[in-house]
């Protein structure tokens, strides 16, 4: 097999013009999501060079017979850039190529048709390839890139796979459609590459992550016959055991992680998480950053060998694929491929390198990514291109929010405990709902557990210019639904539609331990581990145990042999001697995620004595003190039938005695009361831990609901899918229940109190009762929508109210404060008392003003003109409904005159 490469030449978006095949040296790039590059030098006495003078394109072809030749993906380049010197008589000339998909910098996004928001055009629980394609339709019909295709559509990828991915984002005209790409391949939404002029984009890790390192055939590249050279580049500069997050609300948490690298000690980092008040989300994003920072960073490069290899790159792998290649230590590893390089010297010779990735940094690089999610979001930011907001009647109601996206992660807790978070993101709202421009004061996020009749509550408010929000901890394998609103002065518009998702459980497998250290000694096996993963790393948070398996290399069949929960031995006795044994770990997490397997070890027991021993042979007297410890007996060795009745009694046992591994009652691994070395815990069915109590300080924890009942009148606390922690009443059976619960999104650093009834019979009312640090609010509410729509009182530091509220009718409102009382809304009269207050614009009849009161006094009220009158005007009639008002100075053309009236009996 003889790999080679050859270079084709293409008119611009035309038909192929010929070989190109004298290059003096040529040198091809193809790196994973980004621009590939090929360099060439070429002589203007060789056969061809005219091809070079015009602009043109580069095909790279390979073959492994030299007859039958394939252009590989991300194999087009450009004939843009060139370099020679005319006083050089040799004629030769260099070319720098960007690959084909760099033909994207070259369209650029016009403004369209829809108004910006602050200056940028809105795209709206959008598709990559919706994005993608507006981009390249548009310039197109403006007549840019005749030649350039895509096979990609708003609902499919260039796969034929819907896009398991929408994004709410915001581009400023006079972007570049390449950018745009790169930024969301960069955000984990889409993977790219060209095959010849056609653009084609993926589902992320996908089409372009083929695993080519499992199966019966792995493509195995190995020192010697495929690889040639493999140096590592480390750095220890992001290195970190401790990070600070700061967050809105006075949220500041600090996290740390023992187990990081520290050869000068502790490191610290910090993260800025404006818009995260909860502290679900700050665990996600310290957990992250320290994941990233707890070891050096390595970056592998492999030189690999082109001529006798088993595995060529572009035939048998590409960028994005996972293959074996020789990792830490010379092991062969999972490793992803992030770059393919191949080069032609000017002997011709042909040789590459790979950029590879281990399975840490690929993870690293999710991380970033979620991380960028939670505290970038996919927003509009300010700036330039804000239109200001035409006088009109305040307050105006706000448009209704599009483009509610809703992201769903799982994440582990300080106690190894699986809990949801999600990150919501809304286009901007710049109108009221009359499509005038709008600047609004802020958004409502609001959610419920997803089910028919389930109550809305409000999960936390935003400022104006954030439109992304985080909300945790929420239940694993639980659906819920968000809506958004804007509000603007108080008044609130409506809701977007609904947007339902499942909380994914954590499907994040523990790393593969290391390799097992095997000893014998009397005939037992000792299988030792050190407690950390291939790296090596520390094992998470939610880290259960490892498993300890063995088989026999003759008849093939692992079968498990036992558990640790830590650093620590397993004893194998009764192994025959000089037989050989292998073992290997693998580690499982609370949610049941398995890692591989680790390396395995063999080892044959070794024989106690030449001979076994004579029965009765090994008296108490032939044994020096302390001959038999714990560490010298197998596990099970001394069983109850070895023991005499009576045996084992207080003065027989130590003052104390030590518990070194665990005492279970129940499964194992599912629902059990266990007692180990840091205390008594309690675990659900699925491995969970739901309650402890800490052997090092006597805490006591007690994770999800606690009920007083199962069923009928009861009390629960903590509620599986409650938005915020609360006690529930429940009268019975039904949804119909009434809740006490603390609320810190209400108020900066405060805790507020909030106590709601159930509903009515006809679901058309309940109460609340808010209580915080300066403010008190009793209101009727509409259960539908959380808005008051009844009777309130409320009090705050400096005032006063009590009356009804309604979302689109007049407020009828009393306000108190130390000035004085006023009202707010209109004055009805009943029985022969009353007061009208209110203010009306008329123009003169034929010879006076009349203005009518709208309700008929049984007598005809009183009028009194104050001190404010200051012009010519008189009464000139009053009637039980009517007043007349005549204004002998306003001429033959009077204007129309604004009164303000108030009448009483």
């Amino acid at each position: 097999m003889s790999f080679d490469l050859r270079l084709v030449a293409f008119a611009p978006f035309g038909d192929r013009l010929g070989v190109l095949p004298h290059p003096l040296s040529v040198e091809a790039g193809w790196p994973l999501n980004d621009v590939p590059s090929l360099k060439l030098s070429y002589t203007t006495a060789a056969i061809g060079a005219a091809l070079l003078d015009q602009p043109c394109e580069i095909g790279v072809e390979w073959s492994i017979d030299g007859t039958v030749w394939t252009e590989a993906v991300d194999a087009r380049f450009l004939r843009i850039k060139r370099r020679g010197d005319v006083s050089d008589t040799t004629g030769l000339a260099s070319f720098e190529l960007p690959g084909f998909v760099w033909m994207l910098r070259k369209i650029v996004l016009h403004p369209g048709v829809a108004p910006l928001v602050d200056g940028k055009r809105p795209f709206l629980s959008a598709t990559a390839g919706e994005i993608l394609q507006t981009f390249i339709a548009e310039a197109k019909g403006r007549g840019a890139v005749p030649g350039l295709q895509w096979d990609f559509t708003p609902e499919e990828d260039s796969a034929g796979q819907a896009w398991d991915k929408v994004i709410t984002i915001y581009y400023q005209p006079g972007i570049d459609a390449l950018t745009a790409l790169q930024n969301l391949a960069e955000q984990g939404v889409c993977d790219f590459r060209t095959s010849g002029r056609t653009v084609q984009v993926f589902n992320a890790d996908t089409t372009m992550a083929d695993d080519l390192a499992s199966g019966p055939s792995p493509v195995d590249l190995r020192y010697g016959r495929d690889v040639a050279e493999a140096p590592d580049e480390g750095t220890l500069e992001d290195t970190a055991s401790s990070v600070l997050v700061l967050g809105d609300n006075g949220l500041v948490k600090t996290y740390t992680n023992p187990a990081a690298v520290q050869p000068w000690g502790p490191w610290e980092q910090y993260v800025g998480a404006g818009g995260v008040s909860d502290e679900g989300t700050a665990t996600i994003l310290a957990q992250s950053a320290l994941e990233r920072a707890a070891a050096e960073r390595v970056q592998r490069t492999r030189g690999i060998v082109l001529y006798g290899a088993r595995w060529l790159p572009l035939k048998d792998y590409r960028p994005g694929d996972r293959v074996l290649a020789p990792g830490d230590g010379g092991v062969l590893e999972s490793l992803r491929v992030r770059q393919v390089t191949l080069a032609r010297n000017s002997t011709g010779v042909l040789g590459g390198s790979l950029v590879l990735h281990d399975r840490f940094l690929e993870r690293d690089i999710r991380l970033a990514r979620r991380t960028a999610g939670i505290v970038g979001g996919s927003t509009a930011d300010g700036g330039s291109g804000a239109r200001p907001a035409p006088e009109a009647p305040e307050p105006r109601t706000p448009a209704t929010p599009a483009g509610l996206v809703v992201n769903p992660l799982a994440y582990i807790d300080e106690h190894g405990l699986p809990h949801g978070q999600v990150t919501a993101s809304w286009g901007a709202v710049t109108s009221d709902v009359g499509g005038v421009t709008l600047s609004v004061g802020g958004y409502e996020l609001f959610m419920r557990v997803n089910e028919t009749g389930a109550p809305w509550f409000l999960v936390t408010s935003t400022e104006a210019g954030d439109t992304t929000a985080t909300y945790s901890p929420l239940v694993i394998g639980e659906s819920y639904a968000f809506k958004v609103r804007a509000v603007n002065l108080g008044k609130v518009g409506t809701f977007s539609e609904p947007v339902a998702v499942t909380i994914p459980d954590d499907d994040e497998a523990p790393p593969v331990p290391t390799a097992p250290q095997l000893s014998t000694r009397l005939g037992v096996v000792r299988v030792t581990w050190n407690g950390l993963g291939v790296g090596p790393v520390p094992m998470p948070p939610d880290f259960l145990h490892v498993r300890v398996w063995m088989q026999d290399p003759l008849a093939p069949g692992w079968s498990e042999i036992g558990v640790l929960g830590e650093a620590g031995a397993v004893l194998v006795p009764g192994l025959p001697y000089g037989a050989d044994r292998q073992f290997r770990f693998t580690s499982i997490d609370r949610s049941g995620n398995e890692s591989g397997p680790s390396v395995s070890a063999t080892i044959a027991a070794v024989q106690l004595v030449q001979g076994d021993a004579a029965n009765e042979s090994i008296t108490t007297g032939a044994l020096v003190a302390n001959a038999v410890t714990a560490d010298k007996l197998a596990a099970g060795a001394v069983e109850a039938e070895h023991i005499t009745a009576g045996a084992v009694v207080a003065d027989a046992l130590a003052a104390v005695i030590t518990l070194s591994t665990r005492v279970v009652a129940g499964s194992v691994s599912g629902a059990r009361v266990e007692l180990n070395s840091s205390g008594l815990v309690a675990f659900n069915g699925s491995g969970q831990q739901t309650a402890s109590i800490s052997a090092a300080n006597g805490a006591v924890s007690i994770v999800g609901q606690l009920a007083s009942g199962v069923t009928g009148a009861r009390i629960v606390v903590n509620p599986a899918g409650a938005a915020n922690p609360e006690i529930r009443f429940i009268p019975g059976s039904g949804t119909n229940q009434s809740r006490i619960y603390s609320d810190g999104s209400r108020f900066t650093e405060e805790a507020t109190l909030v106590m709601e009834s159930g509903t009515n019979q006809a679901s058309t009312a309940m109460c609340r009762l808010t209580h915080a640090a300066g403010f008190w609010q009793a209101a009727i509410l509409n259960p539908s929508n959380g808005e008051q729509r009844g009777g309130a009182v409320s009090a705050v530091e400096g005032q006063a109210s009590i009356g009804w509220v309604h979302p689109s009718q007049q407020d009828q409102l009393l306000v108190f404060d130390q000035s004085g009382t006023f009202h707010r809304g209109t004055w009805l009269y009943a029985n022969d008392s009353g007061l009208i207050m209110l203010s009306v614009s008329v123009s003169r009849g034929a010879t006076y003003y009349q203005v009518a009161l709208g309700f008929a006094f049984p007598t005809v009220p009183k009028v009194t003109f104050t001190a404010e009158q200051t012009t010519t005007m008189q009464l000139f009639s009053r009637t039980n409904s009517d007043l007349f008002f005549f204004d002998p100075s306003a001429g033959t053309s009077p204007p129309a005159r604004t009164f303000h009236i108030w009448a009483w009996r």
